[in-house]
């Protein structure tokens, strides 16, 4: 029989024990689990940035793969934990819209993850990666249903940062989701939304910088110039060629952009 796939994405790091633990946890459930780490990079409580890495990865990933996600600074909170079923495969993760790039694009069941029996106990006010996510994530990828795990609900969170907000006739506001390793700054800016920025005139402004070329690629990026670019998630990016745009724009994810177009 094929082994079951649990996916992993924090942003715990691997400089501490925590993504560790989660993993001993899940193979004490599961011993046939493959784990796969998509990133423990996401930076420190940007809830975005882990909504947008998860949306990115898991439709590359066969059915029922359980996907554990947890950026989580209101753990040990009200907060609910939720299961997510879309697209044949699950998602487990804090309800503070860290899942919301899949179940507000996807057709989905979402679950009020509530059956202590699939806990880790005692529970930590402080680590619910290890003593929830973790457990319930090993469970399902051993073949509990989803319904074992807890009841439906419809008031998940539906967070705003998933998409711009217009702030005039020609003008709206977006934000950083993500600065990947190269330094390019990976915007809430959609081709779905705004695929018609190659026949347009537009300024993208990052705080006192303005980026008013858009490029099919890198290479077509004057040196030292900062241009946008469609890349291969369909979100634009600002882009510096051979460097890093955001060490030269100075700017962080979460950060707040205007995209001006006329």
């Amino acid at each position: 029989m094929t082994r079951p796939i649990l996916t992993l994405t924090t942003d715990f790091g691997l400089n501490d024990h925590f993504a560790g633990a989660m993993k001993g946890v899940i193979l004490g459930i599961c011993p046939a689990a493959q784990i796969v780490d998509i990133s423990h990079g996401v930076t420190p409580f940007e809830i975005a940035e882990g909504a947008y890495l998860i949306a990115q990865a898991w439709r590359y990933f066969p059915k029922k793969t359980v996907h554990v996600v947890v950026v989580d600074p209101g753990v040990g909170t009200a907060r609910r934990p939720i299961l997510v079923e879309a697209g044949g495969q699950y998602f487990l993760g804090p309800d503070n819209g860290v899942l919301s790039m899949v179940y507000l694009h996807e057709k989905c069941k979402v679950r009020h993850v509530a059956s202590q029996q699939y806990f880790r106990h005692p529970v930590s006010q402080t680590f619910h990666g290890r003593d929830i996510f973790a457990p319930v994530g090993a469970h399902l990828a051993a073949g509990v249903r989803p319904a074992q795990i807890g009841k439906l609900m419809r008031d998940y969170l539906k967070p705003e940062f998933e998409k711009p907000h217009r702030a005039g006739k020609r003008t709206w506001i977006g934000r950083i989701l993500k600065i990947d390793r190269f330094g390019n700054i990976i915007t809430n800016f959609h081709v779905n939304d705004f695929g018609d920025l190659e026949t347009r005139n537009f300024t993208l402004a990052l705080g006192p910088r303005e980026v008013t070329a858009l490029a099919r690629n890198y290479a077509e990026c004057g040196v030292g110039e900062l241009c946008l670019i469609l890349g291969s998630s369909g979100y634009y990016e600002v882009s510096l060629r051979e460097g890093s745009a955001a060490k030269l724009v100075k700017c962080e994810p979460g950060a707040a952009i205007e995209l001006l177009v006329w």
